[in-house]
């Protein structure tokens, strides 16, 4: 399942102070300072997050700049991402991203693949 093409000119996507520290210290171990973030057809509800380094700039873009870092969003994630809380938690060992999305209408057992409302 293929996102649809989508031209609202910006979408707003909130971090928390913790995830915009985590994101500058992946950054700056890694030696990026371009994290690519978005949405791709695939799993068992029929979307998964992109949520890498960024390594192709695309002139449609959406680039957040958060000072050590920038965030790029390609043009067809951006109605799925719209409104996004990104926040980073760690429990005892384990560590992760959590994704706040008021736009995922179902998520699978899993947590890895989502549904949205169409667009």
């Amino acid at each position: 399942m293929e996102p649809i093409a989508y031209s609202k000119p910006t979408v707003n996507i909130e971090l928390t102070d913790s995830a915009i520290l985590q994101l500058v210290k992946k950054t700056e171990e890694r030696g990026f300072s371009e994290i690519r973030l978005g949405i791709t057809g695939g799993g068992c509800n029929g979307y998964e997050y992109i949520f890498d380094f960024n390594t192709t700039n695309e002139p449609s873009d959406q680039v957040m700049d958060f000072g050590k870092f920038s965030i790029h969003i390609d043009n067809n994630s951006r109605p799925f991402l719209d409104n996004l809380v990104l926040d980073f938690t760690k429990t005892g060992l384990g560590e992760e991203f959590i994704f706040n999305n008021p736009n995922v209408t179902a998520s699978c057992g899993c947590g890895v693949s989502m549904t949205f409302n169409p667009v």
